[in-house]
């Protein structure tokens, strides 16, 4: 079996801390990419220096620039492990690339029984 291949379709086996540089973490400014922390190109990135990012950063940007897309949902399109992709998302942040932002806590969310009193308002007009 050749070092280099994992098996016939899988391609090279590149390990993932190979992928981060060996960090487990993201970068130092402290942001915690909960699964469900939405993320976006920021419009006012940097324009231009994508060719300096590696593949799996710019894979990210892709599937970012389509859509907003959950930490989870990005994992699962490119196939990489979540720790992976905190950290690469991380790099991302620093650099200006994208944005994250938190979905709305329950607790802030409207009161069901005030959703339904609205429901009943409209119906009523």
């Amino acid at each position: 079996m050749n070092g280099l291949w994992y098996d016939a379709e899988a391609g090279p086996l590149v390990r993932p801390y190979a992928m981060t540089g060996g960090r487990t973490r993201p970068g130092p400014h402290g942001v915690r990419f909960d699964l469900i922390a939405l993320v976006a190109v920021d419009p006012g990135g940097p324009d231009g220096d994508e060719e300096l990012l590696g593949p799996e950063h710019r894979a990210l940007l892709g599937l970012c620039r389509a859509e907003t897309q959950s930490v989870a949902e990005l994992a699962a399109d490119a196939d990489l492990p979540v720790g992976v992709v905190r950290v690469l998302l991380g790099d991302l942040l620093e650099s200006g690339h994208v944005r994250v932002s938190r979905p709305v806590p329950p607790a802030q969310l409207p009161d069901e029984r005030i959703l339904r009193e609205v429901i009943e308002g409209l119906r009523a007009l």
